[in-house]
């Protein structure tokens, strides 16, 4: 552990009204193999105990740094907070209601310098709201460029890690659905050829009733909205990149 220096690794989540899921999520963060990182957890003006859960843990694990929004300002702002004060070599995401597997930093971290990567994903489990196995594996492709990306959404936000001392300092498009989704796009777009994958599971993806993440059609809308206002495609490309979207939308679940 770097008790001195900046550490190797800034781990960014977001929380909003997370009291249920927030302390599981610190906890498999902390329970990493490797220790030497940061978490930030970025507060954005919940009304339940998050706070208090959070200020708790952080009072006993110093890497554990909590700040708080002074207005509720969506996601984009949070993980951007985030990305401002984080310190790390790397930055990696998880949202706060997910989980890491014990060995995800280490595994991961050492598939990006055997194979010179900066930027990869991982495959992942979901879960039910109670933690039982809703699917045991989804996989994930060996490498995505910036058109695979857009016709093959397959990046899951808690299973990424960033070299930002190669890739350098950016920032997520501020828009309150699939910033995440628009980041990668712009990452690979402007800074990398490829993001690589890392077809193991060492995450799981909570699938939360009435979230955001857990409405289809608001999934497609978000989607549509990425490709041709935020990438600006034109209407016959967005289409084209949309139905492929579809189609491996719908391979996934079967």
């Amino acid at each position: 552990m770097n008790i001195l220096g900046n550490p190797k690794v800034s781990i960014i989540t977001p929380v909003y009204n997370a009291e249920k899921f927030i302390a599981n999520t610190i906890k498999s963060v902390r329970n990493q193999t490797f220790e030497d990182f940061e978490m930030i957890l970025i507060d954005d003006c919940s009304q339940d105990n998050s706070e208090e859960i959070i200020q708790k843990i952080s009072n006993i694990d110093q890497r554990i740094r909590y700040i708080r929004l002074k207005k509720n300002s969506g996601a984009a702002v949070a993980r951007n907070t985030g990305l401002q004060a984080a310190r790390g070599e790397y930055v990696a995401f998880i949202d706060s209601d997910d989980s890491w597997k014990k060995e995800k930093l280490e595994k991961q971290i050492l598939f990006m310098k055997k194979n010179n990567a900066v930027f990869t994903y991982t495959a992942f489990e979901t879960i039910s709201e109670e933690g039982k196995v809703l699917k045991n594996k989804v996989n994930v492709p060996t490498k995505l460029n910036y058109s695979d990306l857009l016709k093959n959404t397959a990046i899951a936000c808690s299973t990424v890690i960033i070299n930002r001392t190669a890739v350098g300092n950016f920032s997520m498009p501020l828009v309150r659905k699939g910033q995440d989704t628009a980041t990668w796009l712009m990452l690979l777009k402007n800074n990398t050829t490829y993001a690589y994958g890392l077809n193991e599971v060492l995450s799981s993806y909570r699938n939360v009733k009435g979230s955001i993440s857990d409405d289809k059609f608001s999934a497609l809308k978000r989607t549509w909205n990425t490709y041709y206002h935020i990438e600006k495609l034109s209407f016959l490309k967005a289409l084209y990149y949309f139905s492929w979207y579809i189609f491996n939308a719908i391979k996934k679940r079967l």
